[in-house]
């Protein structure tokens, strides 16, 4: 099996070479942005949409132009590159996988890329990299790279630098992977819950540092914008931030490892993690309800990283030979999974389940793993026609019940 897999190290540049990163990540960030408007331009003039062959002229004439000639201090290839990241996000907006594309602002999400892995050198021995126009940087070493380079990501975060190494490599399946089956519903009080019982606590990453992130808050909204002491708690915000996604993704690396190392199957709920989270403000002629409630489940639900947890489970399980399984969410917490009556009363509160018809009581997020994990081996057996039928009949039983 043909691996793709990404190796993340710290940069420990100095002062000459940090401005260089900067730069180079500044030109990116300007050709995305113009090339972003000047497509806006072109759809407003009522043109076609500028393809990245045609668009890649138009950053020849920018590097050479009077203008902008500082562009050709920069590498060009991930100036190019760049340009491919636009046209790539207006292909995931035309195939409605993604927003609209945005203009990118300073600061937030600095990165370029090296594609071309003929231009790059790993002395790992010595701990360090070669970069074009950059020279050799040295980076923090915590595990050896494995397989063969591809490309390499240069990102900025929390005020340090980053490189992300891209390699290939031909891995063996597991000889003996694991052979069993497991349900996963996920909530708030309990992160997921499996089919056979167990669950994991919930890591609240964002909620226990909440207290303490709104402190800096406070403290930077009383400075003078962009004022040395206004940049100094404005680092301070973002040391919070990184650790409050450091940790969480340190939490779903450790759980969606142990998964796919003791199971063969995974089944989840197919959860649109975006329309969960949408907020319930309204507008000023129709407001929303129960806007502060529904702001703090918004809140809770973002904290658990349910779509990160969703993607790295689904690379891992492939890793190990396994599988990993979406299934419809419909009153998955209202079946009873011993004689299936679906019933809006059977959950009475938020962890009580109790079937009004065969009295099977049990925690109600320990009944939802069971039926997503029935409902992932009905879908395996007999396909999504039989399955959507199976979940068209179940409103109906609540709407008789009701009546």
């Amino acid at each position: 099996m043909q691996r793709h897999q990404a190796f993340k190290y710290e940069l420990m540049p100095n002062g000459e070479t940090q401005r260089h990163l900067r730069r180079y990540a500044g030109s990116c960030r300007f050709v995305y942005n113009r090339a972003l408007a000047l497509q806006q331009a072109n759809h407003e003039a009522g043109e076609k949409f500028i393809g990245y062959v045609a668009m890649a002229k138009h950053l020849t004439a920018w590097r050479n132009g009077v203008e902008t000639p500082w562009l050709k201090d920069s590498p060009v290839h991930p100036l190019q590159h760049a340009l491919k990241d636009l046209d790539k996000a207006y292909q995931n907006f035309f195939a409605k996988r993604a927003d609209f594309p945005r203009f990118k602002r300073k600061g937030s999400g600095d990165s370029f890329r090296y594609p071309d892995p003929k231009q790059i050198k790993l002395d790992s021995g010595n701990r360090r990299i070669f970069l074009p126009k950059l020279g050799w940087i040295r980076y923090r070493n915590s595990r050896d790279v494995l397989g063969e380079l591809r490309n390499v990501t240069v990102s900025s975060k929390g005020g340090k630098w980053f490189v992300s190494i891209q390699t290939q490599r031909e891995v063996e399946l597991p000889a003996t992977p694991a052979t069993t089956a497991i349900g996963i519903d996920l909530g708030i009080a309990r992160f997921a819950t499996l089919s056979d019982g167990t669950w994991m606590e919930p890591r609240n990453s964002f909620k226990n540092k909440q207290a303490k992130l709104a402190k800096y808050q406070r403290r930077m909204a009383h400075k003078q914008k962009f004022s040395n002491n206004w940049k100094k708690a404005k680092a301070n915000v973002q040391k919070i931030h990184t650790q409050i996604a450091n940790a969480r993704r340190d939490f779903l690396h450790k759980a969606t490892t142990t998964l796919s190392q003791n199971h063969a199957l995974v089944f989840i709920e197919d959860l649109q993690v975006g329309n969960m989270s949408k907020s319930a403000a309204g507008t000023a002629e129709n407001p929303g309800k129960n806007v502060a409630q529904k702001s703090g489940l918004n809140k809770a639900i973002l904290d658990q990283g349910w779509g990160e947890f969703r993607r790295q489970l689904d690379y891992k399980m492939a890793w190990k030979g396994g599988m990993l399984f979406a299934v419809p969410p419909h009153y998955t917490s209202q079946e009873c999974p011993e004689c299936h009556h679906v019933a809006a009363d059977n959950r009475q509160t938020q962890a009580k389940f109790v079937c009004v018809k065969c009295h099977y009581e049990n925690h109600a997020d320990h009944v939802g793993a069971i039926n997503i994990k029935e409902r992932g081996y009905r879908l395996l057996a007999c396909g999504d026609a039989a399955l959507s039928r199976s979940v068209k009949q179940e409103p109906t039983e609540v709407s008789q019940l009701s009546s």
